[in-house]
């Protein structure tokens, strides 16, 4: 009986999970990424549209202690002679072994066993639209199954949680090896055949999906129960030719623009398109798959259409990216396919290899215009999530976006009436169980620790009347003490307009350490990192509850309609960096994005 008992609660817990998870919707959240270019609103919503998007679990070999990291792009700029010398030392002393970075990742070099960093992937790609990942495991038979366990377990935990978590597939090589036959044994009797995590796996025309070639599969009992199980969708590698005439329901994971479409339907709908951030293609080899240092690489900057983007900077812009979505939305497919999001590293190579490049070829990555990953990027500063913002916006665009439930009514709120808020709509939530401390070794000798989790936000909502509004938060704990520093701070961009104040905050509040029901409110000055005090709010906290009371005329906004941003953070450590809000503390919403109050 106390077994059935755990069991049911068990359910009920997991089905709570799910409830929360549809609860916490990005497509109310506003961002302008650091080109001043802001996210849409794409009022009709497909309920048909799946996004898919290639991952990368095999960051998870440790190398010998004393070594370091190979970053291309540091190398070239400390060494720029080394672009015509392989045998250059800085490609060798002290380093890894073959395998390079083209930058470093905006949360260092990690291992996909750190599961701080699998949290992050998670809520990142639920807020973008992500419905799917699919985890290279192209190379020979190797399906890194330390990382995939450890991502499993981590995003059960954040589906569990409140996260809409994608759901996983894997992707085998190109054929119908013997290499693809190994994995796909492997990944039934490990996973499948278990139903181990079977809420995460990412189901096609009612099966689990599966991009793998199943022809060299036996007649043995067990192979048959894979050949049944899976809907197969084996992947196509072509970026030039487009579907293989041999072979029925591929897909493909990149082309080059303009891509073709997989799979038509009966009423002439394409099942899936591909899109990609860049192709490393190039006229020598006619399209095909070639070295991305190669002359005329198909880079982010590349585009069929007009050529290359010819400012400096091109690399921030997307133009390539932006091409192949257009191509997306001109076909209108069931699913994208997207390449992708983490890749990083790639090894360098020569002709004895079979590649052209001179003297050496970097294959799938090679610098911050010839690569295609959509993580943030490090040394990009505050431009560094130009390509993720990117992709939340194609994405909604390509899926539609929900619209936000209409504001409650006016109301004064008395200083430590909990109460009253319960009428108070909307209600602007965020994920619980993300303050979680990190201590995870990265690659070579590498170490992250990070132990700025605090205050658990859990929701917020806005009230006004008129003369003040008044703002709640709500943690998943008790609140720590005002004395703790970048504590429980409001940051408002109160004309949602990025040109004026802090990447458009105009207000911060608890930045200056509050005195006991006081809070301070500081304007900021000259758009930067510069704040004056602009006056003091009324603040009440009560266990897990925190609320202001502004004053409207201190933000100049008496007798006016409301219509600003708004954004909670708790232990900031990077004063005026923007991107400190997608690796500290704990913000609300995630990453670049505000919660809109809007009469």
């Amino acid at each position: 009986m106390h077994k059935m008992i755990i069991s049911i609660l068990a359910t009920i817990a997991g089905f709570a999970g799910q409830i929360n998870a549809q609860n916490v919707c990005s497509d109310y959240w506003a961002a302008t990424d650091g080109l001043g270019r802001k996210v849409g609103q794409y009022p009709t919503k497909e309920q048909d549209k799946t996004v898919i998007l290639f991952y990368w679990t095999w960051h998870n070999n440790i190398d010998q202690p004393g070594k370091e990291v190979k970053n291309i792009h540091e190398i070239l700029r400390d060494y720029p002679e080394a672009i015509h010398d392989s045998n250059h030392p800085a490609w060798h002393e002290k380093r890894s072994r073959n395998d390079f970075y083209w930058d470093e990742p905006l949360f260092g070099y990690y291992m996909t066993t750190d599961t701080w960093v699998l949290r992050k992937h998670a809520e990142l790609l639920a807020d973008a639209g992500v419905d799917a990942v699919m985890f290279d495991c192209t190379n020979g038979h190797l399906t890194w199954d330390e990382s995939t366990d450890s991502l499993m377990f981590a995003w059960d935990k954040a589906q569990k949680e409140g996260v809409k978590v994608p759901r996983i597939g894997f992707m085998l090589p190109f054929g119908p090896s013997e290499d693809s036959r190994i994995s796909l044994r492997h990944l039934y009797e490990k996973i499948y055949s278990k139903h181990l995590y079977e809420n995460l796996w990412f189901v096609w025309d009612g099966k689990p999906c599966i991009m793998a070639y199943p022809d060299n599969l036996t007649d043995s009992p067990t192979d048959r129960a894979i050949r049944d199980f899976f809907t197969f969708r084996p992947g196509q590698p072509d970026y030039v030719n487009g579907p293989n005439p041999n072979y029925s329901m591929q897909w493909g994971w990149l082309e080059n623009y303009p891509q073709h479409g997989y799979n038509p339907d009966d009423k002439g709908q394409y099942e899936l398109v591909t899109v990609g951030v860049a192709q490393n293609a190039a006229p020598e080899t006619n399209g095909h798959c070639s070295a991305f240092n190669l002359p005329g690489a198909h880079s982010r900057s590349y585009t069929y259409r007009k050529g290359f983007d010819p400012r400096p900077d091109n690399y921030l812009y997307g133009a390539n990216f932006e091409e192949q979505w257009d191509r997306a939305y001109e076909l209108d497919p069931k699913a994208v396919f997207i390449d992708g999001w983490n890749e990083w590293i790639g090894g360098m190579w020569f002709e004895k290899d079979g590649w052209t490049g001179k003297p050496f070829s970097f294959v799938d990555m090679f610098d911050w215009d010839r690569s295609r990953d959509i993580e943030p990027v490090k040394s990009w500063g505050e431009k560094g999530d130009s390509y993720y913002m990117m992709l939340v916006d194609k994405v909604r665009r390509f899926k539609g976006t929900q619209t936000q439930e209409t504001c409650s009514k006016p109301q004064s709120i008395g200083m430590g009436e909990w109460e009253a808020w319960d009428s108070v709509h909307p209600i602007y939530t965020t994920y619980r169980g993300n303050t979680l401390h990190r201590d995870a070794r990265g690659k070579c000798d590498n170490h992250y620790i990070n132990t700025t989790g605090r205050n658990d936000f859990t929701e917020a909502r806005v009230a006004r009347d008129d003369k003040y509004v008044y703002f709640l938060i709500e943690t998943a704990e008790a609140i720590t003490p005002s004395s703790d520093p970048n504590w429980m701070m409001l940051f408002l961009d109160i004309d949602r307009d990025k040109s004026t104040g802090w990447n458009g905050y105009d207000y911060v509040i608890n930045y200056r350490q509050p005195k006991g029901n006081t809070a301070y409110i500081q304007k900021a000055r000259l758009n930067k990192w510069l704040w004056q005090d602009a006056g003091t709010a009324k603040m009440k906290v009560h266990n897990n509850q925190m609320m202001l009371r502004i004053p409207r005329a201190l933000l100049q906004q008496q007798d006016k309609t409301l219509n600003f941003e708004f954004k909670w953070s708790d232990n900031m450590q990077d004063e005026g960096n923007l991107m400190d809000f997608y690796v500290n503390g704990d913000v609300a919403p995630g990453a670049r994005f505000n919660y809109v109050f809007s009469e």
